[in-house]
């Protein structure tokens, strides 16, 4: 077990966007890359393979951070601040939805004790 956060933030942009939406989020990797605390912070995009399914979140972070403390203070962030502000709420944004989960790579259960 560690105290890792895995982290999956899917974008589905507005219609004719892709493309668009795809390099104003790659521009946020190199910052984020410097951040106390990351792992992993890489952009990736859709592809079609006859072994995968398709669905309308095309652009997918996946995200690796020490902690949660490290992902909250990532979140903090002027520049992801911005981003959220000016691309997902505002009206003329690129981003249609975005859906962020985070996992853990604990148990369930982990450090419960074990009774013979």
């Amino acid at each position: 077990m560690t105290t890792r956060v895995y982290v999956l933030a899917r974008f589905k942009p507005k219609l004719g966007k892709e493309a668009e939406l795809f390099e104003v989020l790659k521009a946020l990797e190199p910052d984020s890359y410097r951040e106390a605390g990351c792992v992993q912070y890489m952009l990736t995009r859709q592809i079609d393979h006859p072994s995968a399914s398709r669905d309308e979140y095309p652009i997918v972070f996946n995200e690796i951070w020490e902690t949660s403390a490290a992902w909250s203070a990532h979140g903090r962030r002027q520049q992801i601040q911005h981003f959220f502000a000016t691309q997902v709420s505002a009206d003329s944004g690129l981003v249609a939805d975005v859906v962020v989960t985070a996992y853990s790579d604990e148990g369930y259960q982990f450090d419960a004790p074990v009774y013979e």
